[in-house]
């Protein structure tokens, strides 16, 4: 008697590679993916945003061209692909990997939030912001005080902490007079106001991509309360949370350090 066994794993993948092999021969211009790809990953180390977005694009319509029957699939695949890539490519920048695996977790909960035939150009936009808004926190900062750029770091890695400039000076055992005037020396912004200017390009995301109210969202960065929140985030982004929450064509909000003196 023959007994019939089911093929192994290795042998499915097998056979699923050997046909995937055949059906790309017939498909132009993917021999360049891996090459845009990694284009894309340039751009987005240097902050390049715009061209990142147009870079991705090309991606996605090569991505169309390989799987015409299951576009939006394919496409949602590779988002949470790049996004591992992406969050991989922060740990090794030194990012905190609890900060790292959030970070991945975030990407692959927009996707599938959003993933449909009518938003996944948005997708593709929002990822690029976010990625290079990551990034951007751990580009090095080059003042000509040593302390002022930990503090930076510092400030980016604990964002959503409880921080007062007390406590960032114990931090790094100094003053809090002194801390406050080398910063602003520095980095052409209070301590206070850089501190708020965080919090705010951080709410962001959790205003247009979460379920949380503004009031939760505000106590999570510390203001102490809803309408001081309001207040400070209109200062910086000219429009109220709910009026950045109700406008996906809103952009965000981003402060760039003035060049290191």
């Amino acid at each position: 008697m023959n007994i019939i066994t089911a093929p192994s794993i290795q042998e499915t993948i097998s056979k699923i590679f050997m046909n995937e092999t055949e059906s790309l021969n017939q498909i132009d211009g993917l021999d360049k993916f891996f090459e845009i790809e990694t284009q894309l990953m340039y751009e987005i180390h240097h902050l390049e945003k715009e061209r990142a977005k147009e870079t991705l694009r090309e991606l996605i319509d090569m991505l169309s061209l390989r799987s015409e029957k299951d576009i939006i699939r394919s496409i949602r695949n590779y988002y949470i692909i790049l996004s591992s890539v992406m969050a991989r490519k922060l740990y090794e920048m030194r990012v905190p990997p609890k900060k790292a695996f959030a970070f991945n977790s975030a990407c692959v909960e927009l996707v599938d939030k959003h993933m449909n035939d009518s938003e996944f150009m948005f997708v593709a936009d929002e990822l690029i912001e976010f990625f290079v808004s990551i990034i951007s926190e751990r580009k090095q900062p080059s003042f000509g005080h040593q302390t002022v750029n930990k503090v930076v770091i510092y400030i980016n890695d604990e964002v959503e902490r409880d921080l007062s400039v007390e406590d960032i000076a114990k931090h790094f055992s100094i003053s809090t007079s002194h801390l406050s005037r080398i910063f602003r020396e520095h980095a052409g912004i209070t301590l206070v106001e850089y501190l708020n200017v965080r919090r705010v390009e951080e709410s962001q995301y959790y205003l247009r991509h979460s379920d949380k109210g503004i009031s939760e969202i505000s106590k999570q960065f510390h203001f102490c309360n809803q309408s001081y929140f309001t207040r400070i985030f209109k200062k910086y982004t000219e429009v109220t949370p709910k009026q950045f929450r109700d406008s996906q064509h809103i952009p965000y909000f981003r402060y760039t350090l003035p060049n290191a003196k």
